[in-house]
């Protein structure tokens, strides 16, 4: 699955290979992303303290040990997507010693032509070529067979906004930054947070003040085992999961705007590693 999604995003979306590392018991079998600049080495700890996100590819039995090595190399602000399913959300929370993950849980829903859709094409690389993969790929639109429920799609947005409070990024620039990415007017302060301080401000130089913070941190683990505002929105606003991007560029292009960000180490990969120091 690691060298997948490598291969995924380094075709399909805006990042560069000196924005991902990969971290493999057998680096020497990399050559191909090597070649292309992808760092390529057997060291998690290097990759832990490197990463501003990272994807854990490893096999459950696997989990335990490399969760033990990195857990306490991750900054706070690192975003940690897992796809191993064994494992629920709470006890890699634990394992890692960390907040910011996200492990997504699939439902698979019946649809027509199933098949023919994932049979289209034989690499990954033509499939992300065709609209019509891309479009069943969609976890919202459930046209594929494979469904991800609204608290993924609320945990997905906290770690957006995670990221704005991690460059500083006061909660006014953090909601036109949002609102222009998904080309929506919907999200407001009260879309994210309950706060009852904000509800009696009432006059516009208290609200530039409130805007002109930083949005609290969201514990994602929270965001996915839990009702939040956003999970509320997203329920009543339909049309909101209608401007989902049906691409593959959306972490990368929170990047691409006119606010000052200095996010260098967009991805980490760790495929099928094995604990740091043995062979």
């Amino acid at each position: 699955m690691g060298k997948q999604l490598a291969t995924a995003l380094l075709s399909a979306s805006r990042l560069e290979p000196r924005h991902i590392n990969i971290s493999t018991r057998r680096p020497e079998t990399l050559g191909e992303y090597s070649n292309m600049g992808v760092a390529c080495y057997f060291d998690n700890i290097r990759l832990a303290k490197w990463a501003d996100m990272l994807f854990l590819c490893v096999l459950p039995c696997q989990l335990a040990q490399v969760c033990t090595d990195i857990g306490c190399h991750l900054s706070s602000g690192c975003l940690v997507y897992c796809f191993t399913s064994a494992v629920p959300l709470n006890r890699l929370a634990v394992l890692l010693n960390h907040s910011s993950v996200i492990k997504p849980q699939y439902e698979f829903v019946a649809c027509d032509d199933v098949s023919r859709i994932w049979l289209l094409h034989d690499q990954v690389t033509a499939a992300l070529q065709d609209k019509e993969v891309i479009c069943a790929s969609d976890p919202l639109s459930m046209n594929g067979g494979l469904f991800l429920d609204q608290r993924w799609l609320s945990a997905v947005l906290y770690s957006l906004l995670n990221m704005c409070t991690a460059q500083k990024l006061g909660s006014g620039k953090t909601l036109r930054l949002l609102n222009g990415l998904f080309e929506t007017n919907t999200f407001t302060y009260h879309s994210f947070v309950h706060s009852p301080s904000a509800s009696d401000l009432n006059n516009p130089d208290d609200l530039s003040l409130l805007f002109g913070s930083l949005f609290p941190w969201i514990s994602l683990v929270g965001a996915q085992t839990r009702d939040t505002p956003l999970t509320d929105l997203v329920s009543r606003d339909k049309d909101l999961c209608h401007t989902w991007p049906n691409d593959f560029e959306m972490f990368p292009s929170i990047f691409d705007c006119a606010e000052p960000f200095t996010y260098t180490g967009y991805m980490l990969l760790i495929n099928k590693s094995t604990r740091t120091g043995t062979t």
